[in-house]
């Protein structure tokens, strides 16, 4: 029997894609807000497509705010924003 993947919805443009793909966004039991590249952290995550446009987009619509049960400080939104930018030229180098 082949192994189940998990889905998990990303909270910018709402795809269903495998835990794998996307990128989780975690509060911590600390109420700190950083990006898990493990996906093994503890606390509340929410899940986003490794994409600049996509954050932006769950930031936009609060769908972040949501997931997390939080208010996100600009200061915080401004760090995941260059976290993301980090992430997502990485991966355009190893392609």
């Amino acid at each position: 029997m082949a192994k189940k993947i998990p889905l998990r919805m990303c909270t910018g443009c709402g795809e269903m894609k495998g835990k794998k793909e996307l990128i989780r966004v975690l509060k911590t039991p600390e109420e700190e807000i950083t990006i898990d590249s493990t996906g093994k952290k503890n606390g509340r995550g929410a899940y986003i497509c490794n994409s600049f446009e996509c954050l932006r987009k769950a930031i936009q619509t609060k769908g972040l705010e949501r997931s997390l049960k939080v208010k996100i400080p600009n200061e915080v939104i401004e760090k995941l924003q260059k976290e993301m930018m980090v992430l997502e030229s990485g991966n355009k180098e190893g392609i």
